[in-house]
């Protein structure tokens, strides 16, 4: 790795440069799985920051970059891009290419995805590992982490995400954002505080990046101990449903390791009271989302009175003087966010919340239920995977969740059944709006949900 000191960490690479990636970002970027202005043209860039950290004259080029993209109507989202560049790429390198460039800087040179490239992605460890100070780029550690061992070999994960990983040695897992907010973002806070808390259902940060900005910092990637050998929790579901095999210990588990994290998390940070004022906030944002749905997907319409009952049943209890205990949650929690190690022991991760919300919405205090609702609907999607559904499995492994969550809080979600409905409501309603646009194939295993908590009067 000797050659990381030759970094450039030129924060000013030429005008003309972003002018020059233009044409080929237009074509290149909304392809990206982890693009999230779809079905919107993009009209133009502005560049936030610019970094260089190899030298583009030279035989390999690495550009860090943050990059507006502008669509109409919205003002266009933030993005962070790792530009390779070089004269031509070698055959391995094909499936990373955004273009040749025409004109400006790079004329003549040749720019890709450079996180598929093995030299870039060394650069960026080495940059962690020595916590550097690059340009507006700042490579930090936490204190008394483990080692960094320079050499690690890296190879980028390819399946389908909305951000992009790096694994390294099968020691460490570097995920790098996409879309960029400034900010404290929970996929850094959260595990910090967890591993301050001593849970060990969480990888510890042992290292991230931040870009300087004129108001908040940006995080830009999170570097965690890789759990080797792990299974996804979805591919893993799928796997045991199709042998015909029993999920239902491995879901109790996860549902004990689900209340480990949240109990931590009360632990760790401040908790709120829900009353009837702020309950009827969360109903009225539910409303919402609901009409707003049934306008777009007008399969979702007979069922909307059913479904609004869900809501206003909990408004009435609201009403009536409960209350409820907010506090920080995973929020987007389901079988893809959980891994299973070969000791049998289920990790979380990814705690950055659902992307599409604003980042002080995924910071807000929120009833646990909402994690468990989101773990509830993802048992019903593998159920989904066999022809016809498996529904007793299904129902097998939500049951042994939630025995397993109240095996460590004292509290089965189960016995708060007008809260539980409503947040599966709500997140069944999310789902249906999120396959209609993007997976219609799909769209059949929400509405089965929705018919089931709309009610027999629907």
């Amino acid at each position: 790795m000797a050659e990381t000191v030759t970094l450039s960490g030129r924060t000013s690479p030429g005008p003309g440069l972003l002018a020059s990636l233009d044409p080929l970002l237009r074509d290149w970027l909304p392809r990206q799985r982890w693009f999230a202005g779809k079905g919107r043209p993009v009209t133009g860039f502005s560049l936030v920051a610019a970094t260089e950290l190899l030298p583009a004259d030279g035989p390999l080029g690495l550009y860090h970059l943050l990059v507006r993209a502008h669509q109409s109507p919205a003002p266009g989202d933030c993005y962070q891009l790792l530009i390779g560049v070089r004269e031509a790429l070698p055959p391995r390198l094909a499936p990373a290419l955004i273009g040749h460039v025409e004109e400006g800087p790079l004329a003549g040179r040749t720019v890709y995805e450079a996180l598929y490239d093995t030299r870039p992605a060394e650069v960026l460890l080495e940059a962690l590992r020595t916590q550097a100070r690059i340009g507006g780029l700042r490579f930090e550690r936490a204190p008394g982490g483990p080692e960094i061992r320079p050499g690690l070999v890296p190879r980028l994960m390819t399946a389908e995400q909305s951000n992009s990983s790096v694994v390294y040695g099968d020691t460490f897992i570097l995920k790098l954002l996409r879309r960029i907010v400034p900010g404290t973002n929970p996929d850094l806070e959260l595990p910090l505080a967890l591993a301050l808390e001593g849970c060990p259902r969480v990888p510890a940060p042992t290292a991230w990046l931040r870009a300087e900005s004129a108001e908040e910092p940006y995080v830009l990637g999170v570097l965690q101990p890789f759990v080797q050998g792990a299974a996804d929790g979805w591919e893993l579901a799928l796997r045991e449903l199709a042998k015909g095999e029993d999920f239902g210990a491995e879901a109790r588990a996860l549902g004990r390791a689900t209340a480990e994290v949240h109990v931590a998390l009360a632990r760790a940070l401040p908790t709120v009271t829900l009353g009837h004022a702020q309950l009827q906030l969360l109903v009225t944002g539910m409303s919402e989302r609901l009409d707003a749905a049934a306008q777009a997907v007008p399969a979702l319409r007979p069922y909307a009175p059913g479904l609004h009952s869900a809501f206003s049943a909990l408004a009435d209890l609201a009403a009536e003087g409960h209350t409820w205990t907010a506090q920080r949650i995973h929020g987007d929690l389901h079988l893809g966010q959980c891994l299973y190690s070969p000791s049998g022991e289920w990790s979380l991760i990814d705690f950055e919340g659902e992307p599409s919300r604003p980042l002080a919405e995924r910071r807000m205090p929120q009833p646990p239920v909402r994690d468990i609702a989101g773990m509830l609907r993802s048992f019903d999607y593998a159920a989904h995977s066999e022809t016809p559904p498996a529904r007793d499995w299904a129902g097998t492994c939500r049951a042994a969740y939630c025995s397993g969550y109240a095996e460590i809080t004292g509290v089965d979600p189960r016995t708060d059944p007008v809260l539980l409905r409503a947040y599966e409501t709500d997140k069944a309603i999310y789902e249906v709006l999120y396959e209609a646009r993007h997976r219609p194939d799909w769209l059949p295993v929400p509405l089965s949900a929705v018919r089931r908590l709309a009610g027999p009067t629907t």
